[in-house]
C-alpha cells in the first residue's frame, strides 16, 4: 500500500468537510475511479461529495487526468468542480 494525499477543493471540500488528508491506497484501487468508490464507502459526506462523479475533475501529480487514470507513481490526487468563468 502507497500512501497517496487527498486534496479537495470546492464544494467537494465542503461536503466532505476537510480540504485533505493522506490515505493509505490498498492494493486493488489502481485508477482514480477505484479511489472514488473506495472514498464513498468512507461515509455519507463522502458519498455525497462523489454522488456524481461527472461533475469532478481530477489532478493527478498537478496534471488533470480522466477518471480512468492509473494511480501508478501518484503522490497527490485533487478533486475539484469545473472550473467556469467569464
Amino acid at each position: 500500500m502507497a500512501d497517496v494525499k487527498l486534496l479537495y477543493f470546492a464544494w467537494v471540500r465542503e461536503k466532505i468537510g476537510r480540504g485533505e488528508e493522506t490515505i493509505a491506497l490498498p492494493d486493488h484501487v489502481a485508477s482514480v475511479s477505484d479511489l472514488i468508490q473506495l472514498l464513498c464507502e468512507k461515509g455519507p459526506e463522502y458519498e455525497a461529495a462523489f454522488s456524481d462523479p461527472s461533475t469532478i475533475r481530477i489532478a493527478l501529480n498537478q496534471q488533470h487526468v480522466e477518471q480512468d487514470a492509473s494511480l501508478a507513481g501518484a503522490k497527490e490526487v485533487a478533486f475539484f468542480p469545473p472550473v467556469t468563468g467569464g
